[in-house]
């Protein structure tokens, strides 16, 4: 897959928000994994900080990521987790080496 795209999401949730975080980002995985372009979609919550989740996304291409991102279940999934954040960082990656 020579065209892949990763995506590392770091969320951390707002002081109390952490479980209902939690459950919107559970949610959002089995249609995103249903997603043609999907190869994988890997939700990670950290040991040393709870309420910081980390997304392990793989995508066959750029096309299939921006279906995702314009996808029902993922617009439903931003307007839900909006407000339960205190951080959002997103870093799109390519392999260098397979």
């Amino acid at each position: 897959m020579e065209n892949a795209i990763t995506i590392v999401a770091i969320l951390s949730a707002k002081k109390g928000s952490e479980q209902v975080l939690r459950n919107e980002l559970m949610k959002v995985v089995p249609p995103s994994l249903a997603e043609e372009g999907c190869v994988e979609y890997i939700l990670h919550e950290s040991k040393e900080n709870p309420g910081q989740f980390v997304f392990y996304e793989t995508w066959k291409d750029a096309t299939a990521l921006q279906e995702h991102l314009a996808s029902s279940h993922y617009q439903a999934f931003r307007q839900a987790v909006d407000t339960l954040l205190v951080n959002r960082e997103v870093h799109q990656l390519s392999k260098l080496i397979n």
